[in-house]
């Protein structure tokens, strides 16, 4: 709930959160990363996407041959490397052994495998009709998506995911206290209109058996 603090007015946290940003995000590298305390590691990821996303979308290089060019590139370079370091005194260059360590992985497809989880959990509950409510908003937010999603293609889709966590979160951080507030004016607007909707509507909507045992 909002709360009053050194008499200025305190909108709630988004999402409801009680944690800072970076701890909501994990407080890991990935964090790091989003919020640009790493911020070496994020201008790369910006810059890797936007390089990927203007090759293919903008200048239509196929895939195939970007990676056969980089390939050539690379044997090139190592092999101009190796033969000259026995004359410059160089080190010799050595690919490690493991890029990404095995248990790395493991811990990855494991956090993807239970938010998946979670995520068909949460929406098995929102078909059953538990929330009526809940069930309008997931149905109108899958329809806004789709009609974005035909406005795009996959690849420019992927690099607006890409450009929104690296931006977003870094945005809304510095500017918290503003988004706060306007998002819980919105929230109030929201609830208002959802108030006035249920009491003449909704309610003599039937609602489905997963309801009625909740």
């Amino acid at each position: 709930m909002a709360t009053a603090m050194n008499g200025h007015y305190r909108a709630p946290k988004l999402f409801g959160r009680e944690r800072t940003l970076h701890a909501a995000l994990g407080g890991r590298r990935a964090a790091d990363i989003i919020l640009w305390r790493d911020r070496k590691a994020s201008a790369s990821i910006l810059a890797a996407a936007t390089a990927a996303w203007g090759l293919f979308e903008v200048a239509e290089y196929h895939f195939l041959t970007v990676v056969c060019y980089v390939a050539m590139i690379g044997m090139l370079v190592f092999f101009i490397w190796t033969n000259a370091s026995t004359f410059f005194n160089l080190p010799v260059p050595r690919i490690p052994d493991t890029l990404v360590s095995e248990r790395a992985s493991r811990q990855a497809v494991q956090d993807v495998h239970r938010r998946l989880t979670r995520l068909v959990e949460k929406l098995h509950d929102i078909a059953c009709g538990k929330d009526i409510k809940m069930f309008i908003l997931t149905v109108l937010s899958l329809y806004m998506a789709s009609v974005i999603a035909d406005c795009f293609s996959s690849l420019t889709l992927l690099y607006l995911v890409v450009l929104g966590t690296v931006t977003l979160p870094a945005l809304y951080e510095r500017y918290e206290s503003e988004v706060d507030h306007l998002v819980a004016r919105s929230v109030h607007d929201l609830r208002t209109h959802f108030a006035d909707m249920d009491s003449g509507v909704l309610r003599k909507i039937p609602r489905g058996t997963g309801a009625a045992t909740k």
